[in-house]
């Protein structure tokens, strides 16, 4: 017997861990481990929960056609998965567990625990890289080490590409006899997140699924029609938030019903030659992989510790609790950063531009630590991703790889008028502007008559205060 843990690599195609298993001798079983008092100390979001199941809901029945039963195991957190799997495995007579590797360090402590537990009892571990396209380790500077700055990092990442046999996406797996034992029923996301997660809001699921479609087909389709029609553009248009310029896949990698290696592919097959090393886009996919080679580089990392504490040592955060709120909220007088809120807490989705925009505002001109922060987005999004989050949030407070100094602290009025000239997302969003002049859509305050707030900061008083302390410690 064959056992597939399924964790955030939910698809059929290009799975290593689903695939190998099936060319293995034995039936296949697949298994799903739901840990919701885990999650909640993770702070998963409930938009990223409900995809989660609406994707593995999709993907039990596909799994059926190929006549692999799906089993779910649920457990309060990952301390009780290592036993619980155990008795599972004994169970079902199981002589190989088949998985794909995560990155973050609870996680890596938990298979490590689970293999162990299972070797001792005669199953064979067998693990892969199927998150990344260049596994961690693989990457380093001339000395040996890891890269801590991104752009020699993404150099290098090219090169090793191109050195590396490249292997294309796997295929669906084959047809497999029929497997000794029924498959469980994957719950309804808004009953199990309601009985689970009492004080979450689960995201309605007619619009959760107008937003966020699932099936590893209706996903693979929109990868395609980003890179067939809107790739091409997309470093001249990826910073204005009310163009629809960007790939929106972010949801789906971070819950893998696409894996980064379709991506790439997809990517290399609209081009005759090599120009799609020089895409914008394969850049932002090689920092996703920047970050999870940092993490298992620098573990601390995954304890929330900043990768630059002399950084962060001459930082003093400010503890004030109504002005995290009200960025919370979308509610700080800043136009383009309530509109970015208002956009989070409606879609558990903000376009990325103005997730740096908010991030800077909150860090250094609200002078709020930047935890804060990266807790709330992976409360509330839906594409919430440990590493990718923990290293914008980084970048964006100075204290990160390769961040941006910190005297670079962002205007959100010029940034408002730079990328939403006209003020369409700004009154999309803070639908009082509608009423306001374009130009005047991206003052602070603007619309204070019409139910707006003021601001609750002055932008060149906050900037001075914030450059004045970091320098005071120096």
């Amino acid at each position: 017997m064959n056992l597939v843990w399924l964790r955030n690599d939910l698809r059929r195609m290009d799975n290593p861990a689903l695939f190998y298993a099936c060319e293995h001798t034995g039936p296949v079983v697949a298994l799903v481990t739901l840990t919701p008092e885990q999650w909640r100390r993770h702070d998963e979001s409930p938009w990223r929960m409900a995809l989660w199941l609406q994707q593995l809901a999709a993907l039990s029945t596909r799994l059926e056609a190929l006549n692999i039963p799906l089993r779910l195991l649920e457990v309060p957190t990952f301390a009780e998965v290592p036993d619980a799997l155990a008795l599972l495995c004994q169970d079902l007579g199981v002589e190989n567990l088949w998985f794909n590797y995560e990155y973050p360090l609870n996680e890596r402590h938990r298979d490590a625990k689970v293999c162990a537990l299972l070797e001792r009892q005669g199953v064979q571990c067998r693990g892969f890289h199927a998150e990344l396209i260049i596994p961690p380790g693989q990457i380093r500077n001339g000395q040996g080490t890891p890269f801590k700055v991104f752009t020699p990092y993404s150099r290098r990442w090219r090169q090793v590409l191109q050195q590396l046999y490249l292997q294309a996406p796997l295929p669906l797996p084959a047809r497999q006899a029929q497997a000794a034992c029924a498959s469980d029923s994957v719950p309804a996301a808004e009953t199990w997140l309601a009985t689970r997660f009492a004080d979450a809001i689960a995201p309605d699921s007619t619009r959760m699924h107008s937003l966020w479609p699932v099936g590893e087909e209706v996903v693979h389709q929109r990868l395609l029609e980003f890179v067939q029609q809107r790739e091409r553009q997309y470093a001249q248009q990826r910073d204005f938030p009310f163009r629809d310029q960007t790939s929106r896949i972010s949801p789906y990698l971070t819950l893998g019903a696409v894996s980064p290696r379709q991506c790439l592919f997809a990517l290399m097959q609209q081009y005759q030659d090599d120009r799609w090393l020089d895409s914008t886009w394969l850049t932002e996919l090689i920092w996703r992989e920047f970050y999870r080679h940092l993490l298992v580089d620098f573990p601390e990392q995954s304890r929330w510790q900043p990768f630059r504490p002399e950084v962060e040592a001459r930082i003093h955060w400010q503890e004030d609790e109504r002005l995290f709120q009200a960025w919370c909220q979308g509610e700080t007088g800043y136009p383009i950063v309530d509109a970015a809120m208002k956009q989070l807490l409606a879609t558990g989705w903000m376009h990325n531009r103005l997730r740096m925009i908010v991030g800077s505002f909150l860090t250094k001109l609200l002078r709020q630590d930047w935890r804060k922060g990266a807790a709330f987005f992976m409360q509330h999004l839906i594409d919430g991703d440990f590493a990718s989050n923990l290293g914008g949030w980084q970048w964006c407070a100075s204290v990160g790889a390769d961040a941006a100094p910190y005297f670079r602290i962002f205007n959100p009025q010029l940034q408002s008028e730079k990328f939403d000239p006209s003020g369409e997302f700004l009154a999309q969003w803070l639908p009082e502007l509608r009423q306001v002049s374009a130009k005047a859509r991206h003052l602070p305050g603007a619309g204070q008559a019409l139910g707006r707030p003021a601001p609750i900061v002055d932008y060149r008083a906050a900037r001075a205060a914030a450059l004045a302390d970091y320098q005071q410690a120096s």
